[in-house]
C-alpha cells in the first residue's frame, strides 16, 4: 500500500472538523455507568473460553510536574510515597482479575502508561512484572511487546538497564517540541541532550524499538521553530513518531487556562506547521500510518498496514488487535471482545474499590449489532484508507449498500471533491483524504450528534 499523504487545501479548508479519534467504536463517550461487575466477569469468561491472547495496560497516574497542555488523568505531586500504596492495588487488581481468565490465555504485549510511569522506583515496577508473570503466561521474548512511556527528565542509564532487564523492549518518549520558549509556555523543561541520552542507552541496551511524541498547534510554536525540532527528531532515528495536533480545549482541561491563547499560533501558521512537519518525516523515509503517526519502512506498523492486519484501539495503531485488552490502574479502560469498561478516575474511589476486593469499573457499554458492523467499518478505514463492501457483508450477512443507503450521497460529494473513490463494491480514500480519514470514519458513527464534536479535537 502506498504511504503518500498529499496536502490539499481545499480539501482540508471543506472537512476539517472537530470528531472523534476513534481508538474505539462505539467511543468513550457513550460509555454509561449503568455497566455491572457481572457484566466484567462475563466478559473475561468469555475471553477464557476463546482462550484469547491478551494485551495488557498498566496505568500510572503520577506525574512530578504539571505540562499546561495535558489532558490525560494524572496526579501532580512531588510526594514519591504516594505510590506504594498505588503498587498494591495494582498487584491487588492483577491477582483478582486473572482469576476469571485463564493461563492459556498468551499475554503478546503489555504497555506501562500515564502519567509518567517512571515516577514508580524500578524496584515497584518490577513487583508489578512480577505479579503480572505470576498470573498470566508470557509470550517468548521475541513475540511479546512490552513497552513503557518515559519521562526523559525521570529517567537516566541505570533506569533503562533496571527496565531492559524487567523485560520491556520498547519504548516511548514525550518530546512535544525542543524549543525553549515553547517549553517555558507549556512548563516543561527538557532538554535535546535529556532526550539524546535516555535514545542512546535505548540502542545500547537493543530495546527493539522507539517512539517520539510530537505535538504541533502550541504557544510560542511556528514553522521555522518547529521545523527546527523535527531535523532534530529525525537525527535521533525514532522508528516510530506519533506527531499530534494540540487541542485547546480549557473548559474541559484546566491546567490549560494557564496558556495565553494569544501565544497560540494561528490556524494557517498552524496548518503549516503540519505541512512542513510531514514533508520533513516522509522526505527521509517515514511512511505516514495514519492519524499523526509515522513510522519507518522495516517498522511492524508499516509492514501490518502493508498486509491489512493493523488495528487501532485505547492504545493508538497496534499490531495486537486481535487481542482483549485488560486495563488495570485509575482510569483506565478494557476491551474484552464487545465489552468496554473503564475503571474510575478518582484515586480514592479506586483504591478504595481494590482494598474491598471488589473491580473499579465505573462505567462501560456493551457492543450490539449495528456497533460490531460500524466498528468494522470504521476500523478498515482509519487502518487502511480501503473498504472492501463484500468484506463487511460476509462478515455480518448484510447487504452494504442497502444497510447505509442514508449515508451514499454524503459519501457521493465526498467522491466529487475528490477525497474518495465510490464504486460499486468498494471505498479509497484518496492520498490527498488521509489526513481527513477521522472525517469519513465520522460518517458511519451512529452517535454523532450536532453538539457532540464540541466534545473533540479538530480533525487537523
Amino acid at each position: 500500500m502506498s504511504s503518500i499523504v498529499q496536502w490539499d487545501s481545499s480539501l482540508i479548508s471543506r472537512y476539517d472538523m472537530a470528531g472523534p479519534r476513534y481508538t474505539s467504536y462505539p467511543t468513550a463517550v457513550q460509555f454509561r455507568e449503568d455497566i455491572s461487575i457481572l457484566d466484567l466477569k462475563r466478559a473475561l469468561h468469555l475471553s477464557r473460553k476463546q482462550k484469547k491472547p491478551l494485551s495488557l495496560y498498566i496505568h500510572v497516574p503520577f506525574c512530578a510536574n504539571i505540562c499546561y497542555y495535558c489532558g490525560c488523568n494524572k496526579v501532580i505531586t512531588k510526594n514519591r510515597g504516594y505510590s506504594e500504596p498505588y503498587v498494591e492495588r495494582l498487584i491487588k487488581e492483577i491477582t483478582s482479575v486473572s482469576k476469571d481468565l485463564s493461563r492459556d490465555q498468551v499475554v503478546e504485549q503489555i504497555h506501562f502508561g500515564g502519567g509518567t510511569p517512571t515516577f514508580l522506583t524500578t524496584d515497584q515496577i518490577g513487583r508489578i512484572i512480577g505479579a503480572l508473570k505470576d498470573n498470566f503466561q508470557f509470550a517468548d521474548n521475541a513475540d511479546c511487546d512490552f513497552s513503557i512511556e518515559i519521562d526523559p527528565r525521570e529517567a537516566d542509564w541505570t533506569v533503562m538497564g533496571a527496565l531492559r532487564e524487567h523485560g520491556f523492549n520498547r519504548i516511548s518518549l514525550g518530546v512535544q517540541d525542543f524549543n525553549t520558549d515553547v517549553q517555558i509556555a507549556i512548563n516543561r523543561l527538557q532538554s535535546f541532550e535529556q532526550t539524546q541520552v535516555i535514545i542512546e542507552a535505548a540502542r545500547t541496551l537493543q530495546y527493539r524499538s522507539v517512539n517520539i511524541d510530537l505535538i504541533y498547534g502550541l504557544p510560542k510554536q511556528t514553522v521555522e521553530k518547529f521545523s527546527k525540532t523535527v531535523k532534530e527528531v529525525i537525527g535521533l532515528q525514532p522508528d516510530r513518531l506519533s506527531v499530534f495536533n494540540y487541542a485547546h480545549l480549557p473548559d474541559r482541561f484546566k491546567p490549560q487556562r494557564r496558556i495565553n491563547e494569544s501565544d497560540l499560533p494561528s490556524s494557517p501558521e498552524k496548518l503549516r506547521i503540519l505541512q512542513n512537519t510531514i514533508e520533513q518525516l516522509t522526505s527521509v523515509g517515514y511512511h505516514y500510518i495514519g492519524m499523526d503517526h509515522f513510522a519507518l519502512a522495516d517498522d511492524e506498523l508499516a509492514y501490518a498496514q502493508e498486509e491489512g492486519t493493523l488495528y487501532r484501539n485505547f492504545q493508538g495503531y497496534t499490531t495486537h488487535g486481535h487481542c482483549d485488552l485488560i486495563g488495570f490502574g485509575v482510569s483506565a479502560i478494557s476491551q474484552i471482545g464487545d465489552f468496554y469498561c473503564q475503571n474510575t478516575s478518582d484515586l480514592s474511589l479506586y483504591e478504595e474499590s481494590i482494598k474491598r476486593g471488589d473491580p473499579a469499573i465505573k462505567r462501560g457499554l456493551i457492543c450490539n449489532e449495528d456497533d460490531r458492523i460500524r466498528r468494522a467499518v470504521i476500523q478498515q478505514i482509519i487502518c487502511h484508507f480501503y473498504l472492501d463492501f463484500s468484506k463487511i457483508e460476509q462478515q455480518f450477512g448484510i447487504d452494504f449498500k442497502s444497510y447505509f443507503r442514508e449515508l451514499f450521497p454524503q459519501l457521493q460529494a465526498m467522491a466529487k471533491d475528490n477525497l474518495l473513490e465510490l464504486t460499486n463494491d468498494k471505498l479509497i480514500v484518496h492520498n490527498s483524504g488521509r489526513l481527513l480519514v477521522r472525517s469519513v470514519c465520522m460518517m458511519f458513527d451512529n452517535y454523532l450528534t450536532q453538539e457532540m464534536p464540541q466534545r473533540f479535537s479538530r480533525v487537523i
